[in-house]
């Protein structure tokens, strides 16, 4: 499910306070104001299960079958050329460094340099 009971604790708590509001100014008597928004919080409380299962079920992403993707990759080399299957590699270890912050990346090797040097200091 998604989120918590907190959201349907919240729900109600909303219906409650709506319909108590609403009905407060109207010739009703005060057990049937209060005896409506209890009945109207419990209803909407467990609708909420259903509005977080349906929420749930359209933010499901299903897992990737990798058996299958592996099969296709295994299928695509067979049927390329090995230069233009290097290529296809290179082409995506360059995209990937293109996204990332060349100062970033220099950051990180001094930090790993500085480790190494510490450990050898140590050792």
């Amino acid at each position: 499910m998604f989120g918590s009971i907190f959201y349907n604790l919240w729900g109600a708590l909303m219906a409650f306070t709506i319909y108590f509001f609403s009905t407060f100014l109207k010739p009703y008597t005060p057990l049937r104001i209060m005896i409506g928004s209890f009945v109207t919080a419990i209803i909407v409380f467990l609708v909420m299960y259903i509005v977080r299962f349906l929420i749930a079920y359209i933010l499901y992403t299903p897992e990737v079958d990798e058996e299958a993707i592996e099969g296709e990759l295994a299928e695509n080399e067979q049927t390329t050329p090995e230069g233009t299957n290097q290529e296809a590699a290179l082409a995506h270890s360059t995209v990937e460094f293109q996204d990332e912050n060349s100062e970033e990346i220099a950051q990180v090797v001094r930090t790993m340099m500085n480790r190494e040097e510490e450990q050898q200091v140590n050792a």
